[in-house]
């Protein structure tokens, strides 16, 4: 086993695996043997790229290597250390949006399909078809940034550490693995326990692997700003606490010729500048400071760029489409706080939003109104009626799902774009009527105790302190105060942590291949879960139903219902209030950073781009 060779993402597969499957029967069990080691695996179906695929489709294989690149980050950072829930985390270490550069994980994903793993750490991966187990063997050329090699030591001891001190999703999603074991001198077998779901093993092949000889599993959960020894293309080279960090490539990173990663981490330095406010942080950019700008102000995108760079060229503006949906970005109620927990408050608070008044007045109507959590793909609900199998999953549950949802006819209430709208705040009035208040003396007040309705709305950004301020004008004529609070980003996270807010903005990004990430933003195991992402404290039996649905479905057209029930059981709960979202992603760049022709369907992916 030690001599095996086998030629990276694809070729054939030679015969000492032949001998290794024998083994495994052997000890194992034949369910084992019927899988195959691959260069990849998919969610639902077979892998779209090939064995002996040359690069990414939305990579350049011909990018030029070189150069610096400087990105603005809004905030701070007091830890290097990415997988605890102490701390604010540096950005860029492993990062969705500008890449695992410091940490890689055992299989790399393509993010032009819904969920396909190709091998990375592990050169080869192998699954039988009930997915009671995965198993991955290694790369015997990958090395982290001390020289030292990335064994099944270490991901061994990387799966029991995030295990037991890990954040929260990491801890529930590896306490369902019954055991781990190793497959001659570089393979490791997860074995799955009976609580385990289809997606479990795609989710182990997304597990970071960390050097064991260079962490005390003692303090691991306590920030640090030392730099980190990863096996990724970058290593950190100067650390200046909350204000910058610098990466730079690493020369000799072990993964450079590998198909997965041709075309990518193509810059020799990445700069994370660090900025307090996005005033500040757009000044720079407009300096030239830095170099991206990944907008999300409508009024910035519509005349915040009239400036010479720009009338130059020397500024580029794009929209880049994506295909992926555009999630729920919303209002959400913390439920947890009584005046949260009845579902007709939340409800008639979303009568108040005047959406076409907002769009017009803060968005220079660039935005369209958010109707689902799945918003604009084939996993919304809205607008489609439940099917059979739909109707089959909720049936348990026959008060889960109101009937105009449950029939797609159910959107946000229309308002007239007055800001004023009278008949919208009748139907408010009603229901919370119905929730046992009643209007005393110009405000709205709880009907037995006559304590006033009011709630805070947690900011940290003058983005949403500007929404917040224009929602506590919409609903002060029923009677309503609103107190909007504005802290330090810190102060912030520090809070969502320990879920200490009345109301805060949430954008809960989405897939086309939902999975375990709903258990921590919905299931009633994470509602009271410091650090997770159920910022309403959801917790519903229909709810957790669904999503094991979603996990267990085999074929497409069954993860789809599902996820659409989903849809429907969140969506009747009214935990948040619909915002908006826009259809395309707004980036600006200095000309001198490019990009391939053709994104990846969630749309930019700043590993692949380079300097010119």
């Amino acid at each position: 086993m030690a001599d095996r060779e086998l030629p990276h993402q694809g070729g054939r597969v030679l015969i000492r695996f032949a001998i290794a499957f024998i083994l495994a029967a052997l000890v194992f069990g034949v369910r084992d043997v019927r899988a195959e080691p691959t260069h990849g695996i998919a969610m639902h179906g077979a892998p779209a790229l090939p064995e002996g695929f040359d690069h990414l489709p939305y990579a350049n294989p011909d990018a030029p290597k070189g150069g610096t690149v400087t990105y603005g980050v809004l905030g701070s950072f007091d830890s290097m250390n990415p997988f605890i829930v102490k701390g604010e985390i540096a950005v860029g270490l492993r990062d969705p949006f500008y890449g695992n550069n410091v940490y890689e994980s055992l299989l790399e994903r393509n993010r032009d399909e819904p969920f396909s793993l190709y091998g990375l750490l592990a050169e080869a991966v192998e699954m039988p078809e009930d997915r009671s187990s995965i198993t991955f063997y290694m790369n015997p050329e990958a090395h982290f940034s001390d020289g030292e090699p990335v064994t099944v030591d270490d991901v061994i001891f990387t799966f029991e550490l995030l295990r037991d001190k890990g954040r929260p999703n990491h801890r529930t999603y590896y306490k369902k693995v019954d055991r781990v074991e190793r497959v001659g001198d570089n393979g490791v077998k997860f074995v799955l326990d009976e609580t385990s779901d289809r997606e479990l093993p795609l989710i182990l092949g997304l597990m970071p692997v960390l050097p064991e000889h260079a962490i005390d599993p003692e303090t691991f959960d306590r920030t640090t700003l030392s730099p980190p020894v990863g096996s990724g293309p970058y290593v950190v080279d100067t650390v200046d606490p909350g204000k910058r960090f610098v990466l730079k490539r690493d020369p000799d990173y072990w993964g450079n010729d590998l198909p997965i990663n041709k075309g990518r981490f193509n810059v020799d330095e990445i700069r994370f500048d660090y900025f307090r406010d996005q005033s500040s942080q757009f000044e720079a950019f407009k300096k030239g400071l830095t170099d991206l700008s990944l907008e999300t102000d409508p009024t910035r995108w519509a005349i915040g760029y009239e400036f010479p760079a720009v009338a130059a060229g020397d500024v580029v503006k794009e929209e880049i489409k994506t295909e992926t949906p555009r999630g729920m970005s919303a209002f959400a109620f913390n439920t947890r706080r009584p005046k949260f927990a009845d579902p007709r408050v939340r409800e008639a608070l979303g009568y108040l939003f005047d959406f076409p008044w907002i769009n017009s007045n803060l968005l220079y109507g660039l935005f369209d109104r958010t109707e689902s959590y799945f918003q604009n793909s084939e996993l919304a609900s809205t607008g489609r009626s439940a099917s059979a199998h739909e109707r089959e999953l909720l049936a348990s549950f026959p008060d889960a799902v109101r009937p105009d949802i449950l029939e797609g006819t159910w959107h946000p209430p229309e308002s007239d774009g007055t800001g004023r709208d009278r008949a919208n705040m009748r139907k408010a009035l009603a229901l919370f009527k119905e929730a046992g208040y009643e209007i005393q003396g110009g405000k709205l007040v709880n009907a037995k105790t006559g304590e006033p309705f009011s709630f805070e709305i947690l900011v940290a950004t003058r983005e949403d302190e500007r929404l917040a301020l224009a929602f506590e004008r919409l609903v002060k004529p029923i009677g309503i105060t609103v107190d909007v609070r504005t802290v330090d980003s810190a102060q912030y996270q520090a809070r969502l942590q320990t879920f200490d807010f009345d109301v805060i903005r949430v954008a809960w990004t989405a897939s086309l291949s939902p999975g375990n990430e709903q258990l921590y933003r919905w299931s009633s195991a994470s509602a009271n879960a410091e650090g997770s992402f159920n910022y309403t404290g959801a917790s519903d039996p229909a709810i957790d139903a669904m999503i094991d649905a979603m996990l267990e479905a085999h074929e497409r057209e069954d993860f789809v219902d599902a996820v659409r029930a989903l849809d429907r059981v969140l969506l009747s709960g009214f935990y948040v209030l619909p915002l908006y979202h826009s259809p395309n992603q707004w980036i600006a760049r200095w000309d001198r950073i490019q990009h391939p022709e053709t994104p990846s369907l969630t749309g930019a992916e700043p590993d692949t781009w380079w300097v010119e």
